[in-house]
């Protein structure tokens, strides 16, 4: 019978837990956290997974597989990449989401980065499949 209890109570926790879900801004949020951090570990393919297939940056300069292939590049030069992410605004506008911030990137190879700067971004974001995915980004250099 304890068991019995026990099993229906762990159920009930499970069904509670799934009902709720994080808010959209939120799982936006930690996208762009989750890119800087693949971005870090050299992870080019897990840096790129929240863009969608047709990502666009920078008005066209460049697509997802660019900058992907980026990340490739400074991986085989064996360049580290450090982002640090400021905080990050949302805006909702209808069904999709605008995710403005600042990110400091240094990339180089030891201790010195061969080039820093921090830029400001705005991310255009939409849902697909349930999943929110970035389809533009503009940046432009802060300091």
């Amino acid at each position: 019978m304890a068991k019995l209890w026990l099993m229906l109570v762990l159920l009930l926790a499970a069904s509670v837990a799934g009902c709720r879900h994080k808010p959209d801004e939120e799982r936006v949020r930690e996208a762009v956290a989750a890119a800087a951090a693949a971005a870090e570990a050299g992870h080019p393919a897990d840096t790129v997974a929240s863009l969608s297939d047709d990502f666009e940056g920078n008005h066209g300069t460049l697509d997802r597989q660019g900058l992907q292939n980026l990340l490739r590049v400074l991986r085989l030069r064996g360049q580290s990449v450090h982002a640090l992410v400021g905080p990050i605004a949302t805006d909702v506008r209808g069904e999709r989401l605008v995710a403005t911030f600042t990110v400091t990137l240094t990339a180089g190879i030891g201790v010195l980065p061969e080039q820093a700067g921090v830029w400001r971004v705005e991310s255009a974001w939409r849902k697909e499949g349930g999943d929110w995915r970035c389809y533009s980004a503009t940046w432009e250099k802060a300091l």
